[in-house]
């Protein structure tokens, strides 16, 4: 981990406090760090404070840095006010090219040179939306998973115009904060994690569609099956495990024909209205009679479980 001592953040900004926005200031307030926050809805500051009075117990269960406090937090409702004497931005709003351009452009405008902007967009290109800054050599990628103030990961990645200086800086930002970064050596859509999920959401919509399984089939295939591993290690280390002493190359040499052969029966849904009405409703049917807020809770409780199991562990990778 880096050292947060020799980093110079010692205010963040958290532009758009929806969701993700919420869980990234509860995230930086848990980490000492002071934070700043704006978003132009309505009973912003108020969703806010709540979101944050929800994630603060497991933060606490996780581990607050010396001087982290709720009180470190300020809001405005003004971009501008709320830019004031920031060192690290982390936007937070609307999957819209157009609109992140606009935004980018503005916080460009008002932000000495060395601040680096931080996107969390879920799958837009920091070429296009730096394409309207002064200093586009600072704005990038910093791509969470939900929640991101418990989920480790970050994707970092630059536009075209982004500096190797600004990555690596983003890099040992995270890194300090307690954040598993990894930089994707090119863009794409939907970046890496997103594009996985995705792979794997495109076959489970397929299986439902052509009537091989229920939708509570398939969440149960996953979360009591490989799931369980991979929540421990990833695809490839797994893949590796499997071949037992031969392990990877054994594993490749015997099933790598029969997984050519399963890539191509893959479907290609496309989710329609009626297969959009059955997904809800298997999802519907599968929660039937359980609280979304009960479930939430116990889901971040088994997570912390796990993430203090995993910090623990001495070989995994």
């Amino acid at each position: 981990m880096s050292d947060m001592r020799n980093l110079k953040i010692r205010t963040v900004a958290v532009v758009g406090t929806g969701v993700i926005g919420a869980s990234w200031a509860a995230c930086f307030l848990a980490q000492g760090l002071d934070v700043s926050c704006t978003d132009p809805s309505a009973g912003a500051e108020d969703r806010l404070r709540a979101a944050i009075g929800r994630h603060w117990p497991s933060l606490e269960k996780l581990g607050l840095v010396a001087g982290a406090s709720r009180e470190r937090l300020r809001f405005s409702a003004d971009l501008e006010t709320a830019l004031q004497g920031a060192d690290f931005v982390q936007e937070n709003g609307p999957e819209n090219e157009q609109l992140k351009i606009d935004l980018f452009r503005r916080m460009d405008a008002v932000l000495p040179a060395h601040v680096i902007l931080a996107s969390s967009s879920s799958g837009l290109l920091m070429s296009k939306v730096q394409s309207a800054c002064r200093h586009p050599e600072r704005v990038l990628l910093g791509h969470p998973f939900n929640p991101p103030h418990m989920i480790p990961l970050v994707e970092v990645i630059g536009g075209q115009q982004t500096s190797v200086q600004a990555v690596q800086q983003a890099m040992d930002f995270y890194a300090a904060i307690g954040k598993r970064p990894i930089h994707p050596r090119k863009e794409v859509k939907g970046h890496i994690a997103n594009r996985l999920q995705a792979a794997l959401w495109r076959e489970a919509f397929h299986l439902v569609e052509q009537g091989v399984a229920t939708v509570s089939d398939i969440d149960t295939a996953i979360a009591y099956g490989p799931g369980l591993r991979w929540a421990l290690m990833g695809p490839f280390v797994n893949l590796h495990l499997s071949g037992g002493e031969g392990g990877m190359r054994h594993l490749l040499d015997h099933l790598g024909p029969p997984i050519e052969n399963w890539w191509a029966d893959l479907g290609t849904p496309s989710i329609t209205q009626a297969l959009k009405e059955q997904i809800v409703a298997g999802v519907d049917q599968e929660l039937d009679g359980t609280q979304q807020d009960l479930l939430t809770a116990e889901r971040d409780q088994l997570l912390i479980g796990l993430l203090q199991a995993k910090a623990a562990a001495g070989n995994l990778p």
